[in-house]
């Protein structure tokens, strides 16, 4: 077993700091030492689950103890590949679901996947597979794989373009660049955009999205996704349309070489807000609570390539004010997610587990 470590180290941030804030605030370390850590949810009493990239899942408790979590579905590790997103049931107090995205197969014939199970103490039970995207990929890039759930119960699933299969993103007999919609039963909704072409999808032109919300105070899904060499993209999403990928983009390919000569198209969605150079969003999350009133309605990321978080203030669909924001949290920012008490959680993927109150 991995040696790790609990801490009980409390840094303060200068009120000065943070623009709009008025108090201090305190950054605590829960664990370090996690393998890549790539997703955590908060489950109750301050307990929260983690995964590991390299396939485990583990228990995070409030004294900073690991437990792992036996029975978690065997995971494609390599580059991008692995354990994915963890996420609990709305009613995960009464019947203790949680949902894991990962990739599945081997390197000819990869997907990202998406199970459900339940937690029975240290163990997950009653395993089943609600989604495999199809057809399958070679290599290991690009799966997506962050999941959020809408009002009426249903599921959302980004899932990436794969990166050499950038055109199937265009393309509704593919479900790479998509976002999918399904029940948790593993059903397509029969209210979605494309019914009979293609009954999962819900947007498409996508590249590889690694945030993902849906705020109930505005009723709206937004979404990061990662572009090439800068494009880094936020969008509002809406069932049916098409957000570009890769017929438009401000980014160009790694080697410089032009992907598409257009920003903008007919029928073809524009980003709330685009990054050139690029910054590398990760883990999206909206701030709802008390313990930061003048962030009311913010969002917060991660940023792989800059190692930081930001926070993002919207008027509306307009971004006003993007910053850096609490320092002390060094590394490549994986996933952040806002407590129901105020507080905000953010992992790296050096293994760090922070948590951010007043």
């Amino acid at each position: 077993m991995r040696a790790l470590q609990s801490s009980l180290l409390w840094l303060l941030c200068l009120s000065s700091f943070c623009a709009g804030s008025t108090q201090d605030y305190q950054v605590k370390t829960l664990a370090t030492g996690l393998d890549e850590p790539w997703s955590v949810a908060p489950i109750e009493d301050g307990t929260y689950l983690v995964t590991e990239k390299s396939g485990r899942l583990v228990r995070l408790e409030p004294n900073g103890s690991i437990t792992p979590i036996t029975g978690t579905p065997p995971v494609y590790f390599a580059s991008q590949g692995g354990l994915l997103e963890v996420l609990a049931d709305t009613d995960f107090a009464n019947n203790r679901m949680i949902y894991l995205s990962f990739a599945g197969g081997d390197k000819s014939a990869n997907r990202t996947t998406v199970v459900k199970a339940k937690l029975d103490g240290d163990k997950l039970r009653d395993i089943k597979t609600i989604l495999e995207v199809g057809p399958d990929k070679e290599g290991p890039a690009h799966y997506g794989g962050k999941l959020a759930f809408l009002p009426d119960g249903t599921l959302l699933v980004t899932v990436g373009e794969g990166y050499r299969y950038r055109e199937e993103a265009q393309n509704l007999d593919w479900e790479l660049g998509k976002l999918l919609r399904i029940n948790t039963d593993g059903t397509s909704p029969a209210d979605n955009p494309f019914p009979n072409e293609a009954p999962r999808v819900f947007s498409y032109g996508h590249r590889n999205p690694q945030g993902l919300i849906y705020d109930e105070a505005t009723g709206r899904i937004l979404m990061m996704e990662h572009g090439p060499k800068g494009g880094d993209e936020l969008n509002h999403i809406q069932a049916g349309r098409n957000y570009g990928w890769p017929a438009i983009t401000y980014g160009v390919d790694y080697s410089g070489a032009v992907i598409s000569p257009f920003t903008e198209a007919e029928g073809m969605e524009q980003p709330l807000q685009y990054w050139v150079p690029s910054i590398g969003p990760s883990g999206l999350a909206i701030y709802r609570g008390d313990l930061f009133p003048e962030w009311q309605g913010d969002l917060l990321l991660g940023s792989l390539i800059n190692e930081e978080m930001r926070r993002l203030k919207l008027d509306g669909d307009t971004v006003v004010l993007d910053e850096a924001i609490f320092p002390e949290i060094k590394g490549r920012v994986r996933d952040v997610r806002v407590l129901g008490d105020g507080g905000i959680i953010a992992v790296t993927e050096e293994g760090d587990v922070f948590q951010i109150a007043r």
